[in-house]
């Protein structure tokens, strides 16, 4: 099967979830501001996506694997959107936990970016991958645990912020920051400069998310989902264009 081809089965796949979904759940009201903002996210995923993927064949070759990896994260999140705006239209209520499903996938994928996007000029050591894979991970796995019971919620956001300020001092003055700060790819560096402002600015709605919305309640689930749902499109979106625009700027 060719490559076209391979991609049209894909996105015809992302169609059918949404016609599915849209036929399986009552219209939402026209005041539902929460509805309205998985239903915004979930049609900015579902563009995004189209656009990564067709884009693919419109970049240098050794930028295909990113902006692959940029199609696949706003895929997973176009699906689980439509899956949160059903629970919500169906039941008044779309719990935290469940973002989990997405984060799980999609936060691991965007910080292995920050080795794939260095490797689509030069040769790096594959170490680093693994770094952000496992960092990524353990984020993520701490933080569920402290919001599902299984830990301390406390210790569930020191978890959490060890992973991503590890992430964050790779990114700054670590292995991945030395890398970057050495090459001569303007492109590359404008990119790795503009993802660094996003990881450290756009992801720490994730942790103040947990403060305010689980450890102290200062903030309702509903206005945390409008939140989450808005930082999605700088978060999973936008990154993945600052991505595209370099590697369009190589071809």
């Amino acid at each position: 099967m060719s490559k076209i081809k391979i991609i049209i089965v894909s996105l015809s796949v992302l169609m059918a979830i949404s016609t599915n979904a849209n036929a399986a759940t009552d219209l939402l009201q026209t005041d539902d501001f929460v509805g309205f903002s998985f239903w915004l996210v979930s049609l900015a995923c579902l563009a995004a996506t189209f656009f990564f993927f067709l884009e693919r064949g419109s970049v240098a070759p050794g930028w295909t694997v990113s902006i692959t990896v940029a199609g696949i994260v706003t895929g997973i999140a176009f699906v689980h959107s439509i899956y949160m705006r059903n629970i919500w239209v169906v039941s008044s209520d779309a719990p935290i936990i469940f973002r989990y499903l997405d984060w799980f996938i999609t936060l691991p994928l965007l910080a292995i970016q920050f080795y794939l996007v260095p490797s689509a000029v030069k040769r790096v050591s594959p170490i680093l991958f693994w770094k952000f894979l496992a960092a990524s991970l353990v984020m993520v796995c701490g933080s569920y645990a402290g919001e599902a019971g299984y830990i301390d919620s406390f210790l569930g956001l020191v978890i959490w912020m060890v992973g991503w300020i590890f992430i964050l001092y790779e990114i700054f003055t670590g292995e991945a920051g030395k890398l970057v700060s050495k090459s001569t790819n303007e492109d590359m560096v404008a990119a790795f400069g503009m993802m660094r402002i996003i990881v450290t600015v756009g992801w720490t709605i994730y942790p103040l998310g947990y403060v305010f919305g689980y450890l102290t309640g200062g903030l309702d689930p509903d206005t945390l989902n409008v939140i989450y749902n808005l930082g999605d499109l700088v978060n999973k979106i936008a990154f993945g264009l600052v991505i595209w625009v370099a590697a369009r700027s190589q071809y």
